[in-house]
């Protein structure tokens, strides 16, 4: 696509990017996301409204200005949704039982139905943070979660005999996948970013890596007759990399990204689509997530891409991957940085070289997995390091990069 193209889908322009003298980037600062993703794993800061306030003044104190809580996590939402309900027989879950995979339902049943979104958003808005909601598990789902067992029918597989054939082991947990081709799963996915953007003055939606589909899947019996369909009755290839098979998974799941666009700004048309996928190569190649794509026909107002390097060496490499250097030229491009697991801190000094490596490269700033991490100490650190350490991160306050509203690209024909 040429660049007049891309320019009319929207570039983006960082205050003070370019052709600055030293007095006038005094005056007009560089936007730059300074984000960090919430979640309920590992984390309890979105179990209470003190929880929430307290992170928040911690993010708004320390210069920040963008969060990215989950919204839809472990089969559930984090919200109380009409939507989930019909489809789990639950509002929400924002309180997992992460042995057995589902709610903590003494948790659920005291809180009753407390609206995490709602009061985060108010809170955030008071900070003047941006809000931007996270699609944490995509069309990943437990293997025991309601979602899945109501709606057997909703799953795509591996090649192989059922059950074995639906799993995928993350860790101690084995997941199944919604089957992204399904007209139902399709249906239920949008109405979630519907009801989201109409009850909830959001400032964005964001899809993660987990908006895709490992490679290996496809083999269910819908997707199996669909691509008949579409091959004169020829079954899919046996080889999951078969090139026309991948390239024909990916284009439907790039086709049900322009609706999600269309969606979320149909209900809230200032919302930005944010996307953080891994790296293009990989993305493609094993999760039929063709990102570039997305961006090049105008869906990504905002990419975050995932770099969770414990190198600088393969942190820097990384950033220098040709999809990535193209999209930061013409839309707001962050960087991902792993700032630690649970009972894995990653050294302060690596963050801040992550960090200034990525703005040294002109990029648009940063976001952080996860918020709880950015505050434990690794070995040979204390609390007052850390603090300090983070205290001088972002030393200035900065807005988040402009986007361009329009002109948009158009609805894909249906």
């Amino acid at each position: 696509m040429g660049l007049a193209v891309l320019t009319a889908l929207g570039i983006w322009v960082a205050q003070g990017a370019i052709g600055l003298l030293p007095a006038q980037a005094i005056a007009n600062p560089p936007a730059e996301i300074r984000g960090v993703w919430l979640t309920n794993v590992d984390s309890q800061v979105l179990f209470s409204e003190q929880g929430v306030r307290d992170s928040l003044q911690q993010l708004a104190t320390n210069r920040f200005n963008t969060v990215y809580p989950a919204v839809w996590s472990w089969g559930y939402t984090l919200y109380p949704s009409q939507v989930a309900e019909r489809a789990t027989g639950y509002k929400q879950g924002l309180y997992p039982d992460l042995e057995n995979q589902g709610r903590n339902e003494a948790l659920e049943a005291a809180q009753g139905d407390r609206d995490l979104l709602l009061n985060l958003v108010q809170t955030a808005k008071d900070l003047g943070l941006t809000v931007i909601p996270w699609f944490e598990f995509g069309f990943m789902a437990p293997a025991n979660s309601p979602l899945a067992l109501r709606h057997p029918d909703w799953l795509t597989q591996k090649q192989g005999a059922l059950p074995a054939a639906r799993l995928e082991q993350e860790g101690r947990h084995p997941r199944v996948w919604l089957n992204p081709f399904h007209p139902e799963v399709q249906q239920f996915m949008l109405d979630l970013v519907a009801e989201l953007m109409a009850n909830y003055e959001v400032d964005g939606l964001q899809l993660d890596d987990h908006f895709s589909l490992p490679v290996a899947y496809g083999y269910d019996l819908y997707t199996i007759n669909l691509y008949r369909q579409e091959h004169r009755g020829q079954a899919p290839p046996a080889n999951p990399y078969d090139a026309e098979w991948t390239r024909w998974r990916a284009d439907k799941i790039t086709a049900l990204v322009d609706r999600v666009f269309w969606t979320v700004k149909a209900r809230r048309p200032s919302a930005v689509l944010s996307v953080s996928p891994n790296p293009a190569t990989f993305a493609y190649t094993h999760h039929l997530q063709d990102w570039p794509r997305w961006r090049e026909k105008g869906y990504i107002e905002e990419l975050v891409v995932q770099i969770y390097r414990d190198n600088l060496a393969s942190f820097r490499n990384a950033l220098r991957d040709r999809a990535l250097q193209q999209a930061r030229r013409h839309i707001p491009t962050g960087i991902g940085i792993l700032s630690g697991l649970k009972d894995r801190p990653v050294p302060m000094a690596l963050i801040q070289q992550q960090v200034q490596t990525a703005r040294g490269m002109g990029f648009a700033g940063v976001s952080f997995f996860f918020y709880d991490t950015l505050w434990t100490v690794a070995a040979g650190e204390t609390s007052s390091d850390r603090t300090q350490a983070m205290q001088r991160l972002f030393v200035t306050p900065r807005q988040r990069p402009n986007v361009a509203h329009s002109p948009r690209p158009a609805p894909a024909s249906s």
